[in-house]
């Protein structure tokens, strides 16, 4: 409803003024950037009955819910907006919902509607917060909050602990310090009693961002008007912000439905034929048209006050979740070629890896090479330890063969065989430490695999698990072919076997070259000694390079087949589903950038 163009007021040069920043905040709000960080706000806390419904409603210049006990059963943002073309529209949203109306008597049923779709019917309170906007041109520019009064004792159908529920949820308002506390309190009670006063000064202690509202004064006792005159001078509870009194509609008033227009003029006499109050009128302590205007400098002072803050933190926070975003990929594309492109491209990625990994391109938390390089030196190491044992084995067997072997015969003439079995047994010994050496490489080789498809195939559960399961696969088989070799080299080395020329040229370092020593026994510890150097050399390369090659070069190639066949597969749709909480977990940090980029962009346009 629109009224015609008239002159230019001062409210309306005012309203030019102050309303840009009560918006910003508004649209702050509406946008959720209150998630991300504290915004300016009013919040209203008074006790039950402290008069704190009919402040608001002169304000709004609407009647609100009343009645006794708990009235105001969730947060609920009044956002006035002075328009003098304008006579009177409102939106009242929560919960998803969004309700246009332009009928003031309806302002009660909507607002009781959404506390009782919000918190239930009954006498129970929530959190979640109502918005209402008021859109006239007889309202100031004004944003505030309005909480559940103060209560100590539930009534009937209330939790025994409404009293801590209500005082936690108006903490969670009040105590952060771009808040204005706007503290009601009636001129017929002790004001050092009050709990809002003693709940603002919990979280506002030196009282900078407390500003009280003393109602009633019409139910002052008489000969007690000069101690309300202490309190709003400042001498009793010093508040930085102040105090301000007003004279509201009664319940006599109201049953006689005076309108809240006649009756903020019904204040104004009062204030100005009041033999006590009458000087606060000049010194703007008295009347809700006062309040009206200092709250709005207040919350305009204080948005302006924090503005800078608030943009560094805007753009700080906007940095960390372009960062955490920048870590997600971009999800797959929705139309079906694009999405088969993506698949090749993802598994790509993943294949290119896996073969730098297998070639120690790249490293994967720890280096591959290095772990293997000290895993094989571990396996030399377990080879030169099994020679001293066979040098003192094969020492003993030639000292015992006189013994228990030596016929008839010349010396020189001794069994062959024996020594032959001796080498055997003991190459024989070094199968297991060699299958253990095979066992922990594997381990580690599918460790890093592993890892890489955790990394690669992160948002796509399918491609993680037939990857993993491919790799475990054919880690498996590779492990058994390494294995079959191991075992036939073993078998191989039973045949006690090396060309001459090797093993001459060994003999002569160990110092046992060919002579005419008739008894060639004597040799015998020199040459075995020879000959297992040999088979120490073969063995130590050997076992190494069956290993290295089957269960690492192989197996990534294997494996990097095994990925490709995917894109043989129609079901891409399957194959690149997204896991659930990555694609919320996205989704949340996109929105949250968004709120943030347009945060940011109404702070630099102002």
């Amino acid at each position: 409803m629109s009224h015609d163009d008239g002159p230019r007021t001062f409210q309306d040069q005012l309203a030019e003024k102050v309303r840009p920043f009560i918006d910003l905040m508004d649209d702050m709000r509406s946008i959720g950037i209150d998630k991300e960080l504290p915004l300016p706000t009013i919040a209203v806390v008074g006790d039950q009955s402290s008069g704190k419904s009919s402040v608001l409603e002169t304000l709004s210049g609407v009647a609100l819910p009343r009645g006794t006990g708990i009235v105001t059963r969730c947060p609920l943002l009044l956002k006035l907006c002075n328009d003098r073309t304008v006579k009177w529209d409102a939106v009242i949203s929560y919960g998803g919902k969004i309700i246009e109306f332009d009928e003031p008597s309806e302002v009660v049923r909507h607002v009781e509607q959404a506390q009782n779709t919000l918190a239930g019917k009954g006498v129970g309170i929530c959190e979640d917060l109502i918005t209402l906007k008021i859109t006239s041109s007889t309202v100031c520019d004004l944003s505030l909050i309005d909480l559940p009064g103060i209560t100590r004792v539930a009534v009937k159908g209330q939790p025994e602990d409404i009293g801590v529920q209500i005082n936690n949820l108006i903490s969670k308002f009040i105590k952060n310090k771009r808040t204005i506390i706007l503290a009601v309190v009636p001129c017929n009670v002790d004001i050092a009693t009050t709990e809002a006063l003693k709940m603002a000064q919990q979280v506002d202690p030196e009282g900078t961002r407390t500003l009280a509202i003393l109602t009633k004064p019409d139910l002052i006792d008489p000969g007690a008007e000069n101690n309300v005159l202490e309190i709003v001078h400042n001498r009793v509870i010093f508040l930085r912000m102040g105090y301000v009194i007003v004279k509201c509609r009664g319940q006599k008033q109201i049953d006689e439905n005076m309108s809240i227009t006649r009756a903020i003029e019904e204040e104004l006499e009062f204030f100005q034929n009041h033999e006590h109050f009458r000087s606060l009128v000049r010194e703007e302590k008295a009347t809700t048209k006062c309040l009206a205007k200092k709250l709005t400098n207040a919350l305009v002072k204080q948005i302006k006050t924090h503005l800078p803050q608030m943009s560094e933190k805007i753009k700080e926070q906007l940095g960390e979740v372009k960062h955490s975003l920048s870590k997600l990929e971009g999800g797959p594309p929705l139309e079906p070629e694009e999405k088969r492109k993506y698949l090749i491209q993802v598994i790509t990625d993943f294949n290119e890896q896996i073969t730098q990994l297998s070639k120690g391109d790249i490293i994967v938390e720890e280096n591959l090479f290095e772990l293997m390089r000290k895993e094989f030196t571990e396996w030399m190491e377990c080879l030169k330890n099994a020679k001293s044992h066979y040098h003192e084995v094969v020492q003993q067997v030639v000292d015992e063969y006189d013994q228990e072997h030596r016929g008839s015969e010349l010396p020189g003439f001794s069994n062959y065989r024996v020594f032959q079995h001796v080498v055997q047994k003991l190459v024989a010994e070094l199968k297991r430490p060699a299958m253990s050496t095979l066992q922990t490489i594997r381990d580690m080789v599918q460790k890093q695999f592993d890892h890489l498809s955790s990394e690669s195939f992160k948002n796509y559960p399918y491609l993680h698990l037939v990857s993993k399961k491919n790799i475990e696969t054919i880690q498996e088989k590779q492990s058994n072919i390494v294995k079959e070799r191991i075992v036939e080299q073993f078998e191989m080395e039973m045949q006690v076997y090396t060309q001459d020329e090797i093993f001459n040229k060994q003999s002569r370092k160990e110092g046992t070259a060919e002579g005419s020593d008739h008894d060639t026994r004597s040799k015998y510890p020199g040459l075995l000694k020879a000959y297992y150097e040999i088979v120490v050399q073969r063995l130590a390369d050997q076992v190494p390079m069956l290993i290295r090659y089957f269960i690492l070069k192989q197996s990534a190639k294997i494996v990097c087949s095994e990925m490709l066949d995917l894109l043989h597969s129609d079901d891409t749709d399957n194959i690149l589903q997204e896991d659930s909480e990555i694609g919320q977990y996205r989704a949340k940090l996109q929105a949250q950038a968004d709120r943030l980029i347009l945060a940011n962009d109404k702070i630099s346009s102002l």
